[in-house]
C-alpha cells in the first residue's frame, strides 16, 4: 500500500530496496527498511517518511505459502526486483535461506586470503 508521493517517486525510479526485507505478522506481510525518496517537488502539506513500514498485498493463497515456508522450513523473505506491470507497482520477492556457520567461515576465509594476496601482489 503506497501514497501518492511514493508512486511518483518509484516512476522516477528513486527506490533503493538493497537493505530490506519482508517480515510476516498477524497473518500479513510487511516490507521493512526499503528506501524511497521524496521529491522535491512533492506538497508541503504532506510528511514524507522514505524508510516507513509498507504492507504488501498479497493473495491468501501466496501468503500462506510464505507463511509455512517461513516458520517450518526456516526461510527468509527478500525483495529481489520492484517493476510496473499495466500501472501497478509490483515487487518481487524470494524465500531465501541463510548461510551456516561453516558457510560463513569459508567465505570470510576467502574474503581475508583474497585482500591479503592483493597485498602481496601490491608490494612486489
Amino acid at each position: 500500500m503506497l501514497e501518492g508521493w511514493e508512486v511518483k517517486s518509484l516512476r522516477e525510479g528513486r527506490v533503493n530496496i538493497a537493505d530490506s526485507f519482508v517480515q510476516i505478522h498477524n497473518g500479513e506481510a510487511f516490507l521493512h527498511g526499503a528506501h524511497i525518496s521524496p521529491l522535491q517537488t512533492a506538497s508541503t502539506h504532506i510528511n514524507p517518511n522514505p524508510t516507513r513500514i509498507r504492507k504488501l498485498l498479497l493473495h491468501r493463497e501466496q501468503l500462506s505459502k510464505l507463511i509455512g515456508a517461513v516458520e517450518r522450513k526456516g526461510y527468509s523473505i527478500v525483495p529481489t526486483a520492484m517493476y510496473w506491470i499495466r500501472g501497478r507497482a509490483k515487487l518481487e520477492i524470494a524465500l531465501a535461506k541463510g548461510k551456516k556457520l561453516h558457510d560463513k567461515r569459508a567465505s570470510s576465509k576467502d574474503r581475508d586470503w583474497q585482500r591479503d594476496k592483493q597485498r602481496i601482489m601490491k608490494s612486489s
